[in-house]
């Protein structure tokens, strides 16, 4: 379960929306979190509301002016009836005076109470995709994500089969790291996985023999990337002599691996001396890409082949 705390929204977002501390509040344990969110009947942010509230109440001209024609008890009685409503926090926008009603309110509720000079839909529009993707279900899986020229690639399969030397290879062609190891998969659209790294393990790749590389030192900035989203699975599988004989040779039917209700591209390469994986899998996103645009060169191969033998 995702959470995250007004203290920390405001430390993320501080900069690009120009925000200040009218009132701290309980800052740092006033909180969102995944389950509340989805369980409850509010809204995610918007402007004022005493009727349908949001967790996070924006309070621009617009509620400015209409404060402005109601007295102080009435404003009082319009913000009591947030007080069971566990609103996060407010935050004052298009530099707007805050109301002594409203400071009153927030001071006897710990409610932390925050100021921009921004437009209130801005601050809506930044909020909002801001906590959707803070916010989206997410999952950890074992693997090497990467951005394969342009495509979020993440290579898995067993421990010891090669998928930190295969990456390191891959960046140094100039692929760019996301995550190694541990990938946390983002659910931020309905069809659409963001692979992120957690914060312990960001730029790092553990390669046998080597130990722990820092690729943004060593490669430079170029060399990582911060997130990701996921289009396509690589599946490295160890040649043996009990499963050389069942691997296709030609796949006939696209593969796909269901995460968090989204299926994604699935391909197996087999692992065997003397291939070079590096050029497969850059080849397996080429080939990827041009599915994508309608282009199957098997679908193709397979209709020149029944031509032939129609013809012969």
């Amino acid at each position: 379960m995702s959470h995250i705390t007004v203290n920390q929204i405001y430390s993320e977002n501080q900069e690009s929306l120009n925000l200040s501390w009218i009132l701290r509040g309980n800052a740092d344990s006033n909180s969102l979190n995944t389950e509340n969110v989805n369980r409850s009947s509010h809204g995610l942010i918007g402007h004022l509301n005493v009727l349908h509230p949001n967790w996070i109440q924006i309070f621009s001209r617009t509620e400015a002016a209409h404060f402005a024609t109601m007295t102080s008890s009435a404003q009082t009685e319009a913000l009591n009836k947030l007080r069971r409503d566990n609103t996060s926090c407010l935050i004052i926008s298009d530099d707007e005076v805050c109301p002594s009603s409203i400071l009153n309110f927030a001071r006897t509720e710990g409610i932390p109470v925050l100021a921009t000079t921004l437009p209130s839909l801005q601050i809506i529009w930044v909020i909002r995709t801001y906590l959707g993707r803070v916010l989206a279900e997410h999952v950890t899986q074992h693997g090497v994500l990467l951005d394969v020229l342009g495509v979020g690639t993440m290579i898995t399969g067993k421990s010891g089969v090669g998928k930190s030397e295969l990456a390191l290879e891959l960046i140094s062609r100039g692929s760019g790291l996301v995550a190694d190891d541990v990938v946390e998969l983002f659910h931020i659209a309905p069809k659409t996985l963001e692979g992120r790294s957690p914060a312990l393990l960001k730029d790092y790749l553990e390669v046998r023999g080597l130990g722990m590389l820092n690729i943004r030192t060593i490669f430079g900035e170029t060399a990582v990337r911060r997130r990701k989203n996921l289009k396509l699975i690589v599946e490295l599988v160890k040649v043996t002599s009990s499963n050389h004989s069942t691997s296709d040779r030609l796949p006939l039917t696209a593969t796909t691996e269901t995460i968090l209700g989204v299926d994604v591209r699935k391909v197996q390469l087999p692992v065997a001396a003397g291939r070079n994986l590096a050029v497969l899998i850059e080849a397996a996103v080429r080939n990827f890409v041009l599915q994508l645009r309608g282009i199957d060169s098997t679908a193709e191969f397979m209709a020149r082949q029944n031509s032939a033998i129609g013809n012969s």
